[in-house]
């Protein structure tokens, strides 16, 4: 029996010092302040008690649409020329409908031929059908759609992914917001320069180069009126930065191909890097070796023609294609600082968004509001933990010392949880400690009590034990089963705080049906073995 007891003592030892470990490591010192930033290394505060950005994004999905049917257009309109069919031109007539293309000016003789061509490769992804007067309508699939919003989505969370890495925040929570809603939720805890990171984030950094076929006009009104007041489908207006062409002029407007010879994904790095005539500030591009071979063999058929440089739908520079050029090029003038090439060299490097995001809510938790947080947490569970201590000790006599020693190795496990895991804590975390204190003191009321009955009833006190510890057995299970499964149906349908409580509430009954059960009982049956057969115990 003894040796039993040994083995259990030792099993109950080491699961302290392994879980005292998670929660500290190897601290620099013995001194409090070096075992709290110990305990702050291990144990991850969330955003209400570090401080910092809370972020809603709603990804624009429709443009990530209107983008693969612009590809589109420009592809049948290509199979058209291919194929020798004149006179046909594709377009995207309804601006609210980003799904939908239409073929006009179908020639009568070739109407069989063009239907052939959509219908054999275009059909996967579109409805094609009949239009009115010799035209043909392909509307996107509503499967195909769905499948390229969350495409979309899921691409600009792995953007924002990388983007907050490179800023070197620690802990942030980056996930889908609202199931089918194409919203994010952000939180990144201990950030300190909110509006370079909302810039950052909220950037779709998309460098294009595009083909100009007009301008530049001062306004955008002249640019209409000089292009017959009608803006091809294939075209698009866009304004350009202060220094972008070799006028100077600042805000001018040019006509572009909409359809870009290299784009997005095309971009292989970006580094900072300064102009070595003028030693000004310049980003340094490179593209993909398909890219390159493309945009080498588009320049060398379009020497002397202007080529524009476009970022984030702004030109950024206008220059004339005086020989080829395969895989390098720059960005550079318009006053751009040193830090705006790094966090631009940054945002080309991590990859384009496949879409506009606007920010639908946005808060912040100052560092200060964080701490008091802290503080207040913990001296809520200091109070209730030291009340509930006592209550038990004066109630139970001696087995409430077996009661507080159980909930003290509770608390340990699971912070010591929270340690290996890598779990962030809130302040909803620190309520579910709170509660899981709770939890862990009805376990042992509900043995205790089961006990004090068995004895009523005359029996002996280690008998009273063992028929107390298997009776509330099942009891305590069917709880603590219930409240996990109600744990993880927050974990799965909730925000980043409302996980934060599900985590620790769940690690914390685990924990407890450990320390109530096992832990608790080796106690009892230490005690007993010290005592004469039939020696009343304190409870």
């Amino acid at each position: 029996m003894k040796t039993n007891i040994k083995t259990r003592l030792i099993a109950i030892i080491a699961v302290l010092v392994v879980f005292v470990f998670g929660i500290f490591r190897v601290p620099h010192g013995v001194s409090g302040q070096a075992l709290k930033q110990a305990i702050l290394q291990n144990i991850h505060l969330g955003l209400d008690l570090k401080g910092g950005m809370h972020l809603i994004l709603q990804v624009k999905v429709d443009e990530a649409i209107s983008s693969q049917t612009d590809t589109d257009v420009a592809g049948i309109q290509g199979d058209l020329q291919r194929n020798g069919i004149a006179g046909a031109t594709v377009s995207k007539p309804d601006a609210n409908r980003p799904d939908f293309i239409q073929v006009s000016g179908v020639p009568a003789d070739h109407a069989n031929d063009v239907r052939s061509l959509l219908e054999s490769s275009y059909s996967n992804r579109f409805d094609v059908g009949p239009g009115v007067a010799n035209s043909w309508t392909l509307t996107m699939k509503p499967s195909v759609e769905n499948d390229a919003k969350q495409r979309a989505l899921d691409q600009a969370i792995e953007v924002i992914q990388s983007r907050t890495n490179t800023l070197g925040v620690s802990e942030p929570i980056i996930e889908p917001y609202q199931l089918g809603s194409y919203q994010i939720l952000v939180e990144l805890p201990g950030v300190d320069d909110l509006n370079r990171v909302t810039d950052i984030i909220q950037s779709t950094a998309r460098l294009e180069a595009h083909e100009v076929t007009g301008g530049p006009w001062p306004d955008k009104q002249t640019a209409l009126q000089s292009i017959g007041g009608y803006l091809p489908p294939d075209s698009v207006l866009l304004q350009s930065v202060p220094g972008a062409s070799a006028s100077g002029n600042v805000g001018e407007w040019y006509e572009l191909k909409k359809i870009p010879v290299w784009g997005g994904t095309d971009i292989r790095d970006a580094q900072p890097g300064h102009n070595p005539n003028t030693g000004e500030p310049e980003v340094d591009f490179y593209l993909t070796n398909a890219a390159g071979d493309k945009f080498a063999a588009w320049t060398g058929a379009n020497i002397g023609k202007d080529m524009a440089i476009v970022l984030d739908n702004r030109v950024q520079e206008v220059a004339v294609i005086k020989g080829q050029i395969r895989d390098q090029g720059n960005i550079s003038g318009g006053g751009i600082s040193e830090q705006r090439t790094k966090d631009l060299s940054m945002l080309l490097r991590t990859g384009a968004l496949p879409a506009s995001i606007e920010i639908m809510q946005e808060t912040t938790v100052g560092p200060s509001l964080g701490a008091d947080s802290i503080h207040q947490g913990v001296i809520a569970s200091i109070v209730g933990m030291v009340t509930v201590m006592v209550f038990m000790l004066i109630y139970y006599r001696g087995a409430g010392i077996n009661a507080d020693l159980a909930l003290f190795l509770n608390l340990v496990i699971l912070l010591g949880f929270l340690g290996y895991s890598g779990a962030t804590l809130t302040l909803p975390g620190i309520a579910g400690v709170i509660l899981t204190i709770g939890m862990g003191v009805d376990s042992n009321v509900l043995i205790f009590e089961r006990i004090r009955e068995e004895m009523r009833a005359g029996k002996s006190p280690s008998a009273s034990v063992d028929q107390g510890f298997a009776h509330a057995w099942t009891t305590i299970v069917d709880t603590h089963v219930t409240t996990i499964v109600s744990a993880a149906i927050l974990f799965i349908f909730g925000t980043g705080p409302v996980k934060g409580f599900a985590v620790t509430l769940t690690f914390g009954l685990l924990a407890n049906l450990f320390t109530a059960v096992f832990v608790s009982r080796v106690i009892f049956d230490a005690n007993l073995s010290r005592k004469l057969h039939g020696e009343p115990i304190s409870i």
